[in-house]
């Protein structure tokens, strides 16, 4: 019977991943270690899909396990953040309640399983490269992006 991963590993295997985006990833890793996030820069192994946390909630509820990627949040500041691949732009354009940000973007990534300035991982990066798939994410915020209880029933 195969053991499964225990969360420190899969924490370890997640932030090797998410150092590694980075130019420097030993800086990543002395930034994790000072208690501060680390600026990482979006367009070279993923783009930034944004939303708030009240949007993007119900949409990460309808997306199966297997299919989340990692999402980071700030529910202080009701923002999240969706790494998608670097083709996600063109399928996410018309979902209204998503804005993609453009490579070269900076994530303030804080390490996973670790709150640091208000924001943490709702899913971790899982070290496996796993990113949510745009048409999956469109398809969670339904067609043109939620609608409003208004919006509705109209």
């Amino acid at each position: 019977m195969a053991h499964p991963i225990s969360i420190t590993d899969r924490y370890t295997a997640g932030d090797t991943w998410l150092a590694n985006c980075h130019t420097d990833p030993t800086r990543v890793w002395k930034t994790w270690h000072a208690g501060a996030v680390a600026p990482i820069t979006s367009g070279t192994h993923w783009l930034v899909a944004q939303t708030t946390v009240a949007h993007g909630l119900p949409a990460a509820s309808r997306i199966r396990e297997e299919q989340r990627g990692p999402v980071l949040i700030d529910p202080y500041g009701d923002r999240a953040w969706w790494l998608v691949p670097l083709d996600a732009a063109e399928e996410l354009a018309d979902v209204r309640q998503v804005r993609m940000r453009h490579a070269g973007w900076i994530l303030r990534c804080p390490p996973t399983g670790r709150e640091v300035d208000r924001l943490s991982w709702l899913w971790n990066p899982d070290g496996s490269g796993h990113l949510t798939d745009p048409a999956v994410l469109a398809a969670a915020f339904g067609p043109g992006g939620s609608r409003s209880p208004g919006e509705a029933s109209a």
